[in-house]
């Protein structure tokens, strides 16, 4: 018997419709800084950091003021967020697979680890990004991917739960997570093979 097809995709965002690197805001934050673009780097990336930021345990400005005291810093909380958020890159095949799949009627999510910077920027630079039902977003739920607890507000979200679901991600214990639902789930390792596993489900 074959499995009726998914009734929504819930996509990650980083490394899957967008890439990213902070390597590039460490270097120009260096460049204003006491403190090398490799120190700055791994401090911004530090899993204690980063965890209470895109969890909401602490606002974009504490955070600002974190890497300031880190890295010595000179510029404004305004400048900081124009370079900490200017990391991403679009995957166009990805955005083009999201477009086709919302010209078949397939409702769509977003459902991200993140942060209020990267969303405030991604929302200005892509329009693509607008063109979702609806945003799932870690420092808003107070939880981070894996956590079961953020899985359900998805399930919440878009109605559905199990297989009706379609999700992917390119983290491996993300994914894992996912099919522990009844999901169906696709890690992402690349675009092409992720289009093509879209189209072997019926959705394009």
């Amino acid at each position: 018997m074959t499995s009726p097809k998914p009734e929504a995709v819930v996509f990650d965002l980083g490394k899957v419709l967008v890439d990213f690197d902070y390597g590039v805001s460490a270097r120009k934050l260096a460049a204003r800084s006491r403190e090398t673009a490799r120190d700055i780097e791994d401090h911004i990336g530090h899993p204690t950091l980063l965890f209470r930021y895109e969890t909401g345990g602490m606002t974009s400005r504490e955070f600002f003021r974190d890497i300031r005291d880190f890295s010595g810093f000179t510029g404004t909380f305004e400048d900081f967020a124009d370079i900490f958020a200017d990391i991403f890159t679009p995957m166009d095949d990805m955005i083009a697979l999201h477009a086709e799949l919302r010209s078949r009627g397939l409702p769509t999510f977003i459902f991200s680890n993140t942060n209020e910077l990267a969303v405030a920027h991604i929302r200005r630079t892509f329009p693509f990004f607008a063109r979702f039902d609806a945003h799932i977003y870690s420092f808003l739920e107070g939880a981070m991917k894996p956590d079961p607890k953020i899985y359900e507000t998805v399930e919440k979200v878009t109605g559905r739960s199990g297989a009706a679901i379609l999700y992917v991600d390119d983290r491996p214990e993300n994914v894992a997570a996912g099919r522990r639902r009844g999901w169906r789930v696709i890690q992402q390792r690349d675009s092409r093979e992720t289009i093509e596993k879209v189209r072997e489900l019926g959705l394009i």
